[in-house]
């Protein structure tokens, strides 16, 4: 019971974070395009401090919770699909639930859809297997550590708003660390993966247990306090067509984050902090896949302001 209410403190403390932060691909790749990249830099580098977690379990006697995966083109063409739905979607998985806790209620047409995305891979038996590689090594564990405690010196010795940038995001992606070690399957696309398994099989034994809609609820809860705070609630029930758009655009992410092995969260925390190969080639397939994204959306499909 006391790690069970000290996992949902982390996770009203993470929604809290994500909201007041942001960790938005969108927003990352538009301010990269403008001429700053330092906010799409930080999203990157956000799971540098997750070897304090993995540490810890490997102290306590536990494995750690990275997964390591070799790179293939399922990753490539997952990263690829999420990139694309995320642009469209103005939003990647954190921020779906970010977007939604602040009144947008289109965002349940995109979790709506990514399910339907999910359990259409699932029907289409492709062959997906991908072969796991070894957990990260002590010197990965060094290399992370010492390029964590650098970036977090030079956060300090900066101004306000690089503080505020750097160790919020930091921040996250150390609180998420510690959610994985309690509960693997906490994020959002981890948990949509497994709902959408029991939708499709309907096995009773197939559905999250309660404890990780908890966690989710803890998480929004966390998100709307922060939009409460700084005064970013609107309640917004968009036109049909907006509607049909998240949908289309949930597909795809449910597509890609099946064929990928996880949503932008999952990879940014888990995946990259561990040096996986399938986390660098789907992290910059998702990134391929925003800027395309955005490109075809200015053109033909924006109709009101949709951003981060």
């Amino acid at each position: 019971m006391v790690l069970f209410l000290g996992a949902l403190m982390l996770a009203v403390l993470l929604g809290y974070l994500a909201q007041s932060t942001g960790l938005c691909m969108v927003r990352g790749i538009k301010e990269w395009l403008g001429g700053n990249p330092m906010f799409m830099l930080a999203i990157l580098l956000s799971g540098v401090w997750a070897w304090v977690a993995a540490s810890t379990a490997i102290f306590m006697g536990n494995a750690p919770p990275f997964k390591v995966y070799e790179a293939n083109v399922w990753f490539a063409l997952g990263g690829l699909l999420f990139g694309l739905g995320t642009a469209f979607n103005q939003g990647c998985g954190v921020s779906t639930l970010s977007k939604l806790s602040r009144g947008n209620l289109q965002m349940l047409a995109t979790l709506t859809g990514w399910i339907i995305g999910w359990c259409a891979l699932a029907n289409l038996e492709i062959d997906t297997a991908v072969t796991e590689l070894p957990a990260p090594s002590i010197p990965a564990y060094a290399a992370l550590s010492i390029l964590s405690v650098a970036i977090t010196v030079w956060a300090l010795l900066g101004d306000k708003l690089r503080k505020k940038l750097w160790l919020g995001m930091m921040g996250i992606g150390l609180l998420a660390s510690f959610l994985f070690l309690y509960e693997p399957g906490w994020t959002p696309s981890g948990l949509l993966h497994d709902l959408s398994a029991a939708v499709l099989h309907g096995e009773s034994t197939r559905w999250p247990l309660s404890p990780r809609y908890y966690l989710l609820l803890a998480l929004l809860g966390g998100m709307i306090l922060a939009a409460w705070r700084i005064k970013q609630f609107d309640l917004r029930s968009p036109r049909w067509n907006v509607w049909l758009i998240h949908l289309l655009a949930g597909v795809l992410m449910g597509l890609g984050a099946a064929l990928a092995m996880g949503g932008n969260d999952s990879q940014l925390l888990l995946a990259l902090p561990a040096f996986s190969p399938s986390g660098f080639v789907t992290v910059v397939s998702m990134l391929i896949g925003i800027f395309l994204g955005l490109k075809i959306d200015a053109k033909y499909i924006s109709v009101e302001d949709r951003s981060c």
